[in-house]
């Protein structure tokens, strides 16, 4: 057995891998449906290798020259849909039917013509070159988009691939790829092909299954880190937000602050409309500290009808207004619901303070809100103390 045979089963194999490794994840993640496609490029893209393998051992070398060629260009034409929905672009549908029938037309055209000559490996290498050139360029705009050293790896991954592509007709032409398939498979030039491609395609698949693995955990993280009834953050996802923001706020010497929110007399709510209707309120009071609160908070339900807003470069008598204009919206919240009020609590951050610390103090000023007839915010900074809440809501 040489090597070439050595190369295309271990080639196949590794194919046969990444196919079973993609199919795993995408049922294992149903939301990462382009696994799918990556599933599918190296099924096809495993049958290159077998279809050589029948070249070489069978007196019926046309239908396994047609399943080379065919597999591997499908194979190339969905990794184009599979990287275009993993970057969160349109599936280039287009672009997938001009490559195929393309390359499908230039391959008949070219069929019986003269091997070793470089027109004719140009022409034959030109839709492996336009597909995986095009993959790059999808790999490239993601990287602009989304700064990710992965994406980038896998555009170089791939450019390295589209050169490949490009100077195998030259090597063709000066050292000659055999006259016809049986001479072709066992020439230098095949066991090339198969050695240096295989590399670059088992690359591309590293990188493209990091990508995958990369945004499932990202999807599990965040799963792990939001509330499922509001769809904000719980205390999980609060703790590491915050944990980021107060520690860029000390490096920078910026303010924060800290808003508790708790609805009052919620348990009311629950016993007499029910507790889908609770849910109800809660969903919508998540809605206005999302609409009222400034984009940059990190806000969190941290359970129960507890909530909370953490507000940088905030100095208390914004982090006031900011709870103000979510108390004031909190009447018109909605018209099928049960009107509900809030009482708020404040602390801003202090030099020894952790997160669980700043919380304490705004969870005492909540306590000091309810004794003192809640509906309201504590503590008022003193230029706002006589400030009517019509302003408030004006503002």
């Amino acid at each position: 057995m040489d090597s070439a045979i050595y190369a295309l089963i271990v080639n196949a194999v590794v194919a046969g891998l990444f196919a079973v490794t993609f199919g795993i994840i995408r049922l294992s993640y149903p939301e990462q449906r382009y696994a799918s496609w990556f599933a599918v490029t190296y099924l096809f893209g495993g049958l290159m290798p077998i279809s050589e393998l029948g070249v070489r051992s069978t007196p019926f070398t046309i239908p396994f020259m047609i399943l080379s060629y065919g597999s591997f260009l499908l194979s190339l034409a969905m990794l184009l849909i599979g990287l275009a929905s993993m970057a969160g672009r349109r599936r280039p549908w287009r672009a997938f039917t001009l490559l195929v029938v393309g390359g499908t037309l230039v391959r008949t055209a070219i069929w019986n013509g003269p091997n070793n000559q470089l027109l004719h490996e140009l022409l034959f290498q030109s839709p492996y070159i336009a597909g995986s050139a095009m993959a790059a360029a999808i790999a490239v705009g993601a990287v602009r988009k989304r700064r990710d050293p992965l994406w980038l790896a896998l555009g170089i991954t791939l450019a390295l691939l589209t050169l490949y592509f490009a100077l195998k007709p030259f090597f063709a032409a000066a050292f000659g790829s055999g006259s016809d398939p049986i001479a072709h498979s066992t020439s230098s030039y095949a066991l090339l092909s198969q050695s240096v491609g295989g590399v670059l395609v088992v690359a591309v698949g590293l990188v493209t299954l990091l990508l995958v693995v990369q945004a499932a955990m990202g999807q599990s993280i965040a799963e792990s880190e939001t509330d499922p009834l509001t769809g904000i953050a719980n205390r999980r996802g609060f703790n590491r937000q915050a944990r980021v923001m107060i520690a860029e706020a000390r490096a920078r010497g910026f303010p924060v602050a800290a808003i508790l929110f708790d609805l009052d007399h919620f348990k009311q709510v629950n016993d007499r409309y029910g507790h889908a209707t609770g849910d109800a309120v809660l969903r919508a009071f998540a809605g206005v500290l999302v609409d009222r609160l400034p984009r940059s908070a990190v806000i969190a339900r941290l359970g129960g009808e507890e909530f909370v807003g953490l507000l940088d470069r905030t100095t208390l008598r914004g982090a006031w207004l900011s709870a103000q204009s979510v108390r004031a919206t909190l009447p018109a919240i909605a018209t099928h619901l049960p009107a509900v009020t809030v009482s708020g609590g404040l602390a801003v951050l202090l030099p020894d303070d952790d997160i669980d610390s700043l919380l304490e103090r705004a969870d005492r000023a909540v306590y000091a809100a309810k004794r003192a007839g809640r509906d309201r915010i504590l503590p008022m900074p003193d230029p706002v103390q006589a400030e009517p809440l019509s302003l408030v809501r004006n503002r």
